[in-house]
């Protein structure tokens, strides 16, 4: 393998180990233990700097204007080739949680790709937004929350603002 591969190896290792992390840190911190859940949210955060590195060394970041047009095709591809065929295999397995996160995924990537789409057609305007996600599938809401959530029905008030 090249050093290529593995900086990409490297990087997906570090960006799952910092989102099992997170996951671990919210479960320790709903059970009471606040210690393991600090402990948990650092090594995430230092999972993080490893994979930015990993990522930066791969020569990934680039202008804003590039890193849109890859996030518009990464989240393309993911609701146009990825998610489909999840569904599909999670439907004949009859696992129904699977299938709902993939459900509430593929509709969430679809928002995503428009929304880094249009924040690319005003990139040199540097218009200001503000957005909204669902905390429960992920998707985001333009410049104000929904009454309800049109990907899974969550109210509008859960949603966070960034």
């Amino acid at each position: 393998m090249s050093t290529k591969d593995n900086l990409k190896n490297a990087f997906a290792g570090e960006s799952q180990a910092n989102r099992k992390y997170l996951a671990f840190a919210k479960k320790a911190q709903e059970e009471g233990y606040s210690n393991i859940a600090r402990l948990f949210n650092a090594t995430a955060e230092a999972e993080t700097l490893h994979a930015h590195s990993h990522l930066n060394a791969l020569g990934e970041v680039k202008t804003t204007a590039e890193n849109l047009a890859t996030a518009v095709a990464g989240e393309t591809h993911e609701f146009e080739h990825m998610y489909p065929p999840y569904i599909e295999e999670a439907e004949k397995e009859g696992n129904q949680k699977a299938v709902r996160s993939f459900k509430y995924a593929i509709e969430a990537e679809k928002v995503h790709a428009k929304l880094y789409a249009k924040v690319a057609e005003e990139l040199d305007k540097k218009v200001e937004h503000d957005y909204y996600l669902c905390p429960v599938c992920g998707n985001i809401e333009l410049d104000k929350a929904p009454d309800k959530c049109s990907i899974c029905g969550v109210p509008g008030s859960k949603f966070v603002k960034y």
